[in-house]
């Protein structure tokens, strides 16, 4: 779909959007807000990769880490107990506990190239699961009336997708039947998001060149092995250098796919009635 005017989108009354930008800007905030509005439908992406695409992967890492446990593994395989992941759109957690961290395995790191095995895992899931967004899109209409759709991307959707390509398969896709939104962060976002993961590092997609350069970097210039790496240690290292490198990858979905709000427009949004009026706005300014 072509980018709206902001006539266009106020007198639409089937607006499609797709929200992305960094973890922890209001992606998921605003998403929620708009399906508490009782007329929009909130498609999340990394809760269709965590149940739909990579959910027997983290059942079957819950059931190994089960079977090395004597007494769950009888139950296990005497079908006495039965082991699911609870993942839900607001609690992603068995998805980034399955993508792991490599490093010290007493410290509970993977090999480098099972985390990296990992790694491919979810990309292709991304991938698949932005794919069947317009599909949701149709059946959220067709079977429950929502005329109105927001997908809640997930933080590494500009590292599956080429911004600068216009053939881009994903992204063409995507903006064929969605308006994109990034969320664009200032640089005391920026900064806050750094402290915040350091103060809880968690497993995270990155594109593999980008992760291979930076492992290879990080156990040159410590002078460690692959198993005297803190797995802690490498994702915080790594954190601030990843948002760098995905800035202009979402600048550059913004600049040839779609449009940008500010992080801090979108916390002062308090109902759904708020975010098409900043859409609007920032339509008119475009």
């Amino acid at each position: 779909m072509a980018i709206p005017t902001a006539e266009e989108w106020r007198a639409d009354d089937r607006k499609h959007v797709l929200l992305f930008g960094m973890s922890g800007l209001g992606k998921t905030y605003v998403s929620n807000l708009l399906r508490d509005a009782g007329n929009w439908f909130h498609y999340s992406i990394d809760y269709r990769i965590g149940t739909r695409y990579m959910g027997d992967h983290i059942v079957d890492n819950f059931k190994r880490e089960a079977m090395r446990n004597p007494f769950l593994r009888d139950l296990l395989l005497s079908d006495s107990i039965y082991i699911a992941s609870n993942i839900t759109f607001n609690n992603l957690a068995p998805l980034s506990t399955y993508l792991g961290k490599p490093g010290n395995p007493e410290k509970g790191g993977l090999p480098f190239e099972e985390y990296m095995r990992r790694q491919e895992q979810h990309r292709q899931a991304e991938i698949a699961a932005l794919m069947d967004t317009p599909f949701f899109a149709d059946r959220a209409e067709d079977l429950y009336g929502y005329t109105n759709f927001v997908c809640d991307s997930g933080g590494s959707i500009c590292e599956v997708v080429d911004p600068d390509d216009p053939r881009d398969p994903v992204l063409k896709a995507l903006s064929e039947n969605l308006l994109l939104v990034w969320i664009e962060g200032s640089e005391a976002h920026t900064a806050e998001l750094v402290r915040r993961f350091d103060r809880n590092p968690k497993p995270m997609y990155y594109m593999p060149a980008f992760l291979r350069a930076k492992w290879a970097e990080y156990l040159e210039t410590n002078r460690a092995r692959e198993d005297e790496v803190d797995p802690d240690a490498f994702v915080r290292w790594t954190y601030a250098q990843a948002l760098a490198h995905r800035q202009p990858r979402y600048a550059a979905m913004a600049r040839n796919w779609g449009i940008k709000v500010r992080a801090e427009d979108i916390a002062a949004i308090r109902d759904a009635d708020g975010f098409c009026q900043l859409v609007s706005r920032t339509l008119e300014a475009r």
